[in-house]
């Protein structure tokens, strides 16, 4: 409910392009991967009558990020809320909404290229889950190695030599 209670709020202010709150603006414009994104990130305080605030201790700044995305003549829009800790600052609100969806891209690519996770045909929930977090786990322990291959090499290494699974493992071998 915080969701609708902070877009609905947001909405709100922006319909009056935030004459009634204090608001932080900051605009960049990115290329790269075919595509020309255009973000702005605006935040503001938390207002004292936001519904279920009190359930979210220190809760101090609404963020949103709208990015408008041209790639191949077709633009798209997407807006993102963000409730945050954090005091007023929209540069480094800014950075902290780049930092998190870099983890998240960062992530995804290792996952599609060492597991071929986009590949997959499992449709069951259930199991689907279940090899997420193997996979998660794997990559983990893959990363932990301190050696010159590269994490896709790791796991091929791993299937093919049992000491070296054993060391991903952590597992002494005689």
């Amino acid at each position: 409910t915080i969701h609708c209670a902070v877009a609905t709020y947001v909405e709100e202010q922006m319909e009056s392009d935030f004459a009634n709150v204090k608001v932080q603006r900051f605009t960049e414009t990115l290329k790269g991967h075919g595509r020309k994104d255009e973000i702005t990130y605006y935040q503001m305080p938390v207002p004292k009558d936001l519904a279920n605030r009190e359930k979210w201790a220190g809760l101090k700044t609404i963020g949103v990020a709208v990015r408008y995305s041209e790639s191949g003549g077709t633009w798209s829009t997407e807006t993102r809320y963000y409730i945050a800790s954090i005091a007023m600052g929209v540069k480094r609100f800014a950075r902290f909404v780049r930092g998190h969806w870099a983890i998240e891209s960062t992530l995804h690519w290792c996952l599609d290229m060492t597991f071929r996770e986009d590949e997959s045909r499992v449709r069951d929930r259930t199991t689907a889950n279940n090899l997420a977090w193997l996979k998660r786990f794997g990559l983990s322990l893959l990363k932990q190695q301190d050696d010159k291959h590269s994490i896709a090499m790791r796991r091929r290494v791993a299937g093919w030599n049992l000491d070296y699974l054993a060391k991903v493992l952590g597992i002494p071998r005689a």
